[in-house]
Protein backbone atom coordinates (compact mmCIF):
# COMPACT_ATOMS: atom_id res chain seq x y z
CA UNK A 1 0.00 0.00 0.00
CA UNK A 2 1.44 3.34 -1.11
CA UNK A 3 0.50 6.45 0.87
CA UNK A 4 0.91 9.97 -0.46
CA UNK A 5 0.96 12.97 1.86
CA UNK A 6 -0.39 16.15 0.27
CA UNK A 7 -0.60 19.52 1.99
CA UNK A 8 -3.39 21.98 1.20
CA UNK A 9 -2.28 25.51 2.04
CA UNK A 10 -3.22 29.08 1.27
CA UNK A 11 -4.36 32.33 2.87
CA UNK A 12 -7.08 32.67 5.48
CA UNK A 13 -10.56 31.79 4.15
CA UNK A 14 -9.28 30.61 0.76
CA UNK A 15 -11.25 27.34 1.02
CA UNK A 16 -8.75 24.80 2.39
CA UNK A 17 -11.07 23.16 4.92
CA UNK A 18 -13.98 23.04 2.46
CA UNK A 19 -11.67 21.57 -0.22
CA UNK A 20 -10.71 18.66 2.07
CA UNK A 21 -14.27 18.23 3.38
CA UNK A 22 -15.73 17.92 -0.10
CA UNK A 23 -13.61 14.89 -1.06
CA UNK A 24 -12.48 13.10 2.10
CA UNK A 25 -13.92 9.62 2.61
CA UNK A 26 -13.66 10.07 6.37
CA UNK A 27 -15.06 12.80 8.56
CA UNK A 28 -12.43 15.50 8.39
CA UNK A 29 -10.41 15.83 11.55
CA UNK A 30 -10.06 19.53 12.15
CA UNK A 31 -8.82 21.85 14.82
CA UNK A 32 -11.07 24.86 14.52
CA UNK A 33 -11.55 27.61 17.07
CA UNK A 34 -14.04 30.45 17.15
CA UNK A 35 -12.78 33.67 15.63
CA UNK A 36 -12.63 36.61 18.03
CA UNK A 37 -15.80 38.71 17.58
CA UNK A 38 -15.25 42.20 16.23
CA UNK A 39 -12.08 41.30 14.31
CA UNK A 40 -11.60 41.53 10.56
CA UNK A 41 -11.52 37.71 10.42
CA UNK A 42 -14.92 37.51 12.17
CA UNK A 43 -16.44 39.50 9.29
CA UNK A 44 -15.44 36.67 6.92
CA UNK A 45 -16.24 33.52 8.92
CA UNK A 46 -16.93 32.37 12.47
CA UNK A 47 -14.26 29.67 12.84
CA UNK A 48 -10.64 29.24 11.79
CA UNK A 49 -8.22 26.31 11.58
CA UNK A 50 -5.59 26.60 14.31
CA UNK A 51 -3.46 23.47 13.77
CA UNK A 52 -4.61 21.39 10.79
CA UNK A 53 -7.36 19.63 8.89
CA UNK A 54 -6.93 15.98 7.98
CA UNK A 55 -8.75 13.93 5.36
CA UNK A 56 -8.16 10.67 3.50
CA UNK A 57 -8.97 9.35 0.03
CA UNK A 58 -8.48 5.75 -1.07
CA UNK A 59 -7.68 5.91 -4.77
CA UNK A 60 -7.47 2.13 -5.20
CA UNK A 61 -6.22 -0.96 -3.36
CA UNK A 62 -2.64 0.25 -3.71
CA UNK A 63 -2.89 4.01 -3.14
CA UNK A 64 -4.19 6.24 -0.33
CA UNK A 65 -3.92 10.04 -0.25
CA UNK A 66 -3.58 11.81 3.09
CA UNK A 67 -4.64 15.46 2.93
CA UNK A 68 -3.31 17.90 5.52
CA UNK A 69 -4.79 21.39 5.53
CA UNK A 70 -2.76 24.19 7.06
CA UNK A 71 -4.02 27.13 9.09
CA UNK A 72 -4.23 30.25 6.94
CA UNK A 73 -3.46 32.86 9.56
CA UNK A 74 0.20 33.85 9.94
CA UNK A 75 -0.01 33.58 13.73
CA UNK A 76 -0.35 29.80 13.26
CA UNK A 77 2.41 29.50 10.65
CA UNK A 78 4.60 27.52 13.08
CA UNK A 79 2.40 24.56 12.03
CA UNK A 80 3.32 24.94 8.35
CA UNK A 81 6.80 23.46 8.58
CA UNK A 82 5.55 20.63 10.80
CA UNK A 83 2.79 19.77 8.32
CA UNK A 84 5.17 20.08 5.36
CA UNK A 85 7.47 17.38 6.73
CA UNK A 86 7.20 14.29 4.54
CA UNK A 87 4.83 15.86 2.02
CA UNK A 88 5.16 14.63 -1.55
CA UNK A 89 3.33 17.64 -2.98
CA UNK A 90 1.14 20.59 -2.10
CA UNK A 91 -1.81 22.64 -3.31
CA UNK A 92 -1.91 26.41 -2.85
CA UNK A 93 -5.53 27.57 -2.58
CA UNK A 94 -6.27 31.09 -3.81
CA UNK A 95 -9.59 32.87 -3.33
CA UNK A 96 -10.12 34.14 -6.90
CA UNK A 97 -12.55 36.80 -5.65
CA UNK A 98 -10.13 38.49 -3.24
CA UNK A 99 -7.18 40.16 -4.99
CA UNK A 100 -6.11 41.59 -1.62
CA UNK A 101 -5.04 38.02 -0.66
CA UNK A 102 -2.96 37.32 -3.78
CA UNK A 103 0.30 38.65 -2.30
CA UNK A 104 -0.19 36.43 0.77
CA UNK A 105 -0.88 33.41 -1.49
CA UNK A 106 2.36 34.04 -3.40
CA UNK A 107 4.28 34.37 -0.12
CA UNK A 108 2.84 31.07 1.18
CA UNK A 109 3.71 29.36 -2.12
CA UNK A 110 7.34 30.54 -1.82
CA UNK A 111 7.47 29.43 1.84
CA UNK A 112 6.33 25.90 0.97
CA UNK A 113 8.70 25.70 -1.99
CA UNK A 114 11.50 26.48 0.46
CA UNK A 115 10.41 23.66 2.81
CA UNK A 116 10.76 20.95 0.17
CA UNK A 117 11.35 20.82 -3.60
CA UNK A 118 8.13 18.87 -4.22
CA UNK A 119 5.58 19.24 -7.01
CA UNK A 120 2.74 21.67 -6.44
CA UNK A 121 -0.33 23.09 -8.14
CA UNK A 122 -2.29 26.28 -7.58
CA UNK A 123 -6.08 26.03 -7.19
CA UNK A 124 -8.03 29.14 -8.24
CA UNK A 125 -10.98 28.71 -5.87
CA UNK A 126 -14.47 30.24 -6.09
CA UNK A 127 -14.52 30.13 -9.89
CA UNK A 128 -18.32 29.84 -9.70
CA UNK A 129 -18.63 33.43 -8.50
CA UNK A 130 -19.16 36.37 -10.86
CA UNK A 131 -16.29 38.42 -9.39
CA UNK A 132 -13.73 35.59 -9.65
CA UNK A 133 -10.58 36.40 -11.56
CA UNK A 134 -10.00 33.99 -14.47
CA UNK A 135 -7.21 31.47 -13.87
CA UNK A 136 -4.96 33.01 -16.54
CA UNK A 137 -5.28 36.49 -14.98
CA UNK A 138 -4.37 34.94 -11.62
CA UNK A 139 -1.29 33.38 -13.22
CA UNK A 140 -0.12 36.87 -14.22
CA UNK A 141 -1.04 38.50 -10.88
CA UNK A 142 0.73 35.78 -8.87
CA UNK A 143 3.65 35.51 -11.31
CA UNK A 144 3.17 31.75 -11.63
CA UNK A 145 5.49 30.13 -14.18
CA UNK A 146 3.88 28.59 -17.28
CA UNK A 147 5.01 25.07 -16.30
CA UNK A 148 3.03 25.21 -13.02
CA UNK A 149 -0.58 24.00 -13.18
CA UNK A 150 -3.03 26.73 -12.16
CA UNK A 151 -6.44 25.08 -12.06
CA UNK A 152 -9.94 26.51 -11.76
CA UNK A 153 -11.70 25.11 -8.70
CA UNK A 154 -14.79 25.32 -6.54
CA UNK A 155 -13.89 23.87 -3.12
CA UNK A 156 -17.47 22.65 -2.52
CA UNK A 157 -17.50 20.79 -5.85
CA UNK A 158 -16.06 17.29 -5.50
CA UNK A 159 -15.28 17.03 -9.23
CA UNK A 160 -13.14 20.18 -9.40
CA UNK A 161 -11.37 19.18 -6.18
CA UNK A 162 -10.71 15.75 -7.69
CA UNK A 163 -9.21 17.38 -10.82
CA UNK A 164 -6.83 19.49 -8.71
CA UNK A 165 -5.71 16.46 -6.68
CA UNK A 166 -5.29 14.29 -9.79
CA UNK A 167 -3.07 16.91 -11.42
CA UNK A 168 -0.93 17.04 -8.29
CA UNK A 169 -0.84 13.23 -8.07
CA UNK A 170 0.27 12.99 -11.74
CA UNK A 171 3.06 15.49 -11.03
CA UNK A 172 4.16 13.52 -7.94
CA UNK A 173 4.15 10.21 -9.81
CA UNK A 174 6.05 11.76 -12.71
CA UNK A 175 8.68 13.05 -10.28
CA UNK A 176 8.95 9.60 -8.61
CA UNK A 177 9.64 8.02 -12.02
CA UNK A 178 12.60 10.32 -12.70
Amino acid sequence: MQTVKMVITGPYASGKTEFIRSISEIDVVNTEANVTPGTMEAEIKSQTTVAMDFGRITVDDDLVLYLFGTPGQRRFDFMWEILAEGMLGFVVMVDSTKPETFREAKSILETFRAYAPTPYVVAANKQDMAEAWPAEDLRIALRIEDNVKLLPCVARNKETVKQVLLELLYAILEEMDT
